[in-house]
């Protein structure tokens, strides 16, 4: 089933995007500091503006801050005022700061009716978000289910899956007798099965756009080894609108793993294909190091390339043929090669320089 379009951002110099329909698969992320303080300190300010653009860069479409007291509040509309990037005020308990934070430039507030105290707290917030513009997004986890879900569970009466489910068609309902349907859902779970089978289960009957995560995945190599698993059989489902690969590391790598997994999954294409062996014995250039100069560089570039870092003349150029622009270790020193050709020999300590050259020639 295709869903519903919703809009997010669009206000002031915010980037406007679009979740579901024919929409592409949008990625996102959430930041992981505290903003307590940036109305207050310029240069926190203008450094999250400036993280923003790189990650925008990186692949990024949106990201989400979490908003706990009216001073992240008034921090998140202050650095909505300096950014493309459409930012999501993450709310709990409390729906005056979702009115605080729609006084700015948001593009969304993720929110549960559940956890705001009434009906009226939330019909509060979607008339802001109607003045705005702006979307809603129902968080579901599976830590947070309504007390008679959770006894049926108990009880074995339906699954934690049927459970999730549930609990997101209840709140979407409010929304729906509200008339308000820039809505967007997730169901979310740290069990790659629960997470997967509640987003069928609600896609089978609702036209939302759904944002897939694994909460609380783990740290990077879990982490993403779960949220893989889950976004590639939801995704070739062509369940699952919008992504978040949640993990215990930097915000860049859930970017970066996130748009790994899109484009493997066939959801975005263009930009660079960075391929790399593992090292081995065979060891003749640092590829570790050199992929960790590169990668963000790279995956930041909008060239349909292949670029191929390889240990050895085993796997480079050998196995990195196909690749736009190549480079390996050759004994005591260095190639560069394209499409399988060797174009350049050279000091392994003037490596970054000859790279930079090539790269861009491309």
């Amino acid at each position: 089933m295709e869903t519903r379009k919703v809009f997010l951002g669009g206000s002031g110099i915010t980037r406007r995007i679009s979740i579901g329909g024919d929409s592409p698969v949008s990625l996102q992320t959430m930041w992981k500091d505290t903003i307590v303080d940036v109305c207050d300190n310029d240069e926190k300010l203008n450094q999250i503006v400036k993280d923003l653009a790189g990650l925008s860069m990186l692949g990024c479409d949106i990201v989400r801050f979490a908003v706990p007291d009216v001073e992240s509040a008034k921090g998140l509309c202050r650095i909505a005022e300096k950014t493309e990037m459409p930012l999501v005020a993450d709310i709990h308990f409390d729906y005056r700061l979702a009115l605080e934070c729609l006084k700015g430039n948001v593009a969304a507030i993720r929110i549960n009716p559940g956890n705001i105290g009434s009906v009226e707290n939330t019909r509060k917030v979607v008339e802001a978000c109607r003045d705005k513009g702006a979307a809603v997004r129902i968080g579901i986890n599976s830590g947070s289910l309504p007390k008679d879900l959770q006894n049926l569970i108990a009880e074995g009466k339906i699954t934690r899956a049927q459970g999730i489910c549930e609990t997101a068609v209840r709140e979407a309902e409010v929304f729906d007798s509200l008339n308000f349907d820039q809505v967007v859902v997730s169901m979310k779970s740290s069990s790659v099965t629960e997470t997967i089978e509640s987003n069928r289960f609600f896609s089978e009957r609702y036209d939302i756009p759904l944002h897939l995560g694994v909460t609380e995945a783990g740290p990077l190599i879990g982490g993403i080894v779960k949220s893989s698993i889950a976004f590639h059989t939801l995704l070739s489902e062509n369940i699952g609108n919008t992504i978040r690969v949640s993990l215990s590391d930097k915000v860049e790598n859930e970017v970066i793993a996130g748009l790994e997994i899109l484009k493997e999954c066939g959801k975005r294409n263009g930009g660079v294909k960075l391929v790399s062996c593992p090292r081995c014995g065979r060891l003749g250039f640092d590829v570790h190091g050199f992929v960790d100069r590169w990668q963000k560089e790279l995956l930041s570039m909008k060239k349909d390339i292949t670029v191929a870092v390889m240990g050895c003349v085993v796997n480079g150029p050998g196995e990195g043929k196909h690749a736009d622009l190549g480079i390996a270790g050759a004994g005591d020193k260095v190639i560069l090669f394209k499409k399988g050709k060797i174009i350049q020999t050279i000091e392994a300590k003037d490596a970054d320089n000859a790279f930079r050259e090539q790269l861009s020639l491309l």
